[in-house]
């Protein structure tokens, strides 16, 4: 009977053993894992209502308090925390003066405070995230990938921003501005944004391997010295006709030349 009961009991101690097992490591991961949530949370929650403050200082006269829009200003909703980051970053928002295009200038804000303003605008509605220097660097690039850029630059951008991306004008008094020195991380936001004039390449359009080698492509001609007469660097077709009007110039003169000293020796 002895060896029954023992028996028994041995059968009930395991179900025991292990539902009390589970108990325990259910309590461990409550008491771990929610703090770690609460404390994410909040930590967020306090970046969004800073932003929210101080968007309300220095953004709402023209955008709205919640980012909705006015008569001065576009609505924010959707446009992501990439927006905010490129437009503030640049020095381009807040504009001082309604114009026909917001200029780069120098940047007010801290890091911390743009990455406020960005958390808060990016609650408004989904849209383009601040990317990761995996997005967008043109580091380590292969000569296939940057060719691939090149093609993809004059494909894409350079009736606006010229081959070597110096800028030019646009209608309306608008302007595409020059690429020389601007960030990886900037091309990338204003490819994804749209800002001003531009249009928006989403990721459907331009994959981030693409922007990429867009990047390394800019950066590695701009690095390079400039020789000779660049004509503005226009493209081969202004450089052609730049070339053949200097020519026809200087057959021009040497006809009149000739004339005249034939009139000379009669």
């Amino acid at each position: 009977m002895r060896f029954l009961t023992a028996k028994r009991r041995g059968r009930a101690v395991r179900p025991a053993l292990l539902v009390t097992a589970l108990l325990l490591m259910g309590a461990l991961y409550a008491a771990v894992a929610p703090a770690a949530r609460v404390s994410a949370d909040t930590g967020n929650s306090q970046q969004v209502a800073e932003g929210k403050a101080l968007f309300q200082v220095t953004c709402s006269s023209c955008h709205g308090m919640n980012g909705e829009g006015t008569g001065q200003g576009p609505s924010l909703v959707g446009v992501g925390a990439a927006a905010v980051d490129f437009q503030v970053s640049t020095g381009r928002m807040p504009m001082a003066n309604p114009g026909a295009q917001a200029p780069r200038k120098q940047n007010t804000y801290t890091d911390e405070e743009i990455a406020a303003l960005a958390a808060f605008v990016a609650t408004l509605a989904p849209g383009p995230a601040i990317p990761t220097e995996e997005q967008y660097s043109g580091e380590g690039l292969s000569a296939e990938q940057l060719a691939k850029g090149g093609e993809l630059f004059r494909t894409n951008c350079s009736a606006c921003h010229n081959f070597e991306g110096a800028g030019g004008a646009l209608p309306n008094g608008k302007y595409a501005p020059s690429l020389v020195g601007v960030s990886g991380k900037h091309i990338w936001e204003a490819m994804r944004t749209g800002p001003q004039q531009m249009p928006v390449f989403s990721s459907g359009v331009v994959v981030d391997d693409d922007v990429r080698a867009i990047v390394g492509y800019l950066e590695t001609l701009h690095a390079q010295p400039s020789g000779g007469l660049t004509f503005g660097a226009l493209g081969p077709v202004a450089e052609g006709l730049f070339a053949w009007i200097i020519g026809i110039g200087g057959l021009c003169l040497i006809a009149v030349w000739i004339a005249a000293k034939g009139a000379r020796a009669r």
